[in-house]
């Protein structure tokens, strides 16, 4: 299987490529416009922060050569447990998970409790989960530390008492459950949009036939908060499509199935799961509005009235 560890590494190469000016790119925009500091926009620029590091490591540990004969010492261990193991990459994989989470409960707030979103996602509470996002990330993949030795001059996986047991835990943890809570806050927060466009009303033809100023904000700020809606459902629709074959095949592995790691289904599994840290940058091009304004404000373009109108992403 040496031609599909080859095609996976120069996969894993584009796609860190990609992965590296794309999330820089959003990181940048958010930055220097003042307009995209906003709470869900804090959530966006954590999550092509670890996405960009994430896009690093995998570009590094695809062209990095690791040496063909491991000495069975602290230096060799460390080089295995560390870095042949992919810690740091699935480090950053889970934090990526976790930090979408974390947007998507935040426009739940935002949008379900409104009058309760200032309170809870307050600065210093932001700031916690943003930190937690990172703590959490690396301290749920210490498991490749145990998993992994120098055995006869290689690094090798290794059967660990209790493995299956965490075999389960990190499919829960880093994918099941994730999903499902994502899922149920993106049905509740449809219903909840769906009964409010209806308070509202109609749109109104003009401004000026007896519409309501209150109405109108009103309309604008459901419209805005379906775009930014509309924008992170494509991101967690894209994460369950990237990271749902790799969760079963090695949920499936803990309980005995035959995984081959040089074979295709692991191959084209975690290139699967690479490709989701390049592929946001491009769904915050196409479909979110502020972003597109923000790129345009940056770089000098002329801003359109589709990227300017109803582009707030307020609370």
């Amino acid at each position: 299987m040496a031609e599909g560890i080859l095609v996976l590494r120069v996969i894993k190469t584009i796609v860190g490529l990609l992965g590296i000016l794309g999330n820089a790119l959003v990181c940048l925009v958010i930055y220097k416009v003042t307009s995209m500091h906003t709470t869900t926009n804090y959530f966006i620029f954590n999550q092509a922060t670890i996405d960009f590091l994430g896009s690093v490591m995998l570009l590094l540990s695809s062209n990095i050569p690791v040496p063909v004969f491991l000495a069975d010492n602290f230096g060799g261990n460390l080089l295995c447990r560390l870095w042949i193991s992919d810690f740091f990459l699935w480090s950053f994989f889970t934090s990526s998970t976790l930090n979408l989470v974390s947007v998507t409960f935040e426009r739940y707030v935002a949008i379900v409790f409104p009058f309760q979103h200032g309170v809870i996602y307050g600065t210093v509470p932001v700031r916690i989960l943003i930190a937690g996002v990172w703590i959490i990330g690396m301290a749920s993949s210490f498991y490749d530390i145990a998993f992994y030795a120098v055995i006869s001059g290689s690094c090798q996986s290794v059967s660990v008492p209790g493995s299956q047991a965490i075999g389960v835990m990190i499919f829960l943890l880093q994918y099941f459950l994730p999903v499902c809570a994502m899922l149920f806050a993106y049905v509740h927060i449809m219903v909840v949009l769906k009964r409010k466009a209806v308070s509202v009303g109609p749109q109104p033809v003009t401004v000026s036939s007896g519409s309501h100023p209150v109405d109108t904000m009103e309309r604008s700020l459901l419209r805005a908060r379906r775009n930014t809606l509309k924008t992170l459902v494509i991101v967690f629709a894209t994460y369950v499509g990237c990271w749902s074959m790799n969760a079963v095949v090695f949920f499936m592995f803990n309980f005995g199935y035959p995984l081959d790691f040089n074979g295709a289904v692991y191959i084209v599994s975690v290139a699967l799961v690479a490709s989701n840290s390049c592929l946001n940058p491009f769904i915050y091009a196409v479909k979110y509005r502020q972003f597109r304004r923000g790129f345009r404000i940056v770089f000098g373009l002329p801003v359109t009235n589709e990227d300017f109108g109803n582009s707030s992403t307020a609370n």
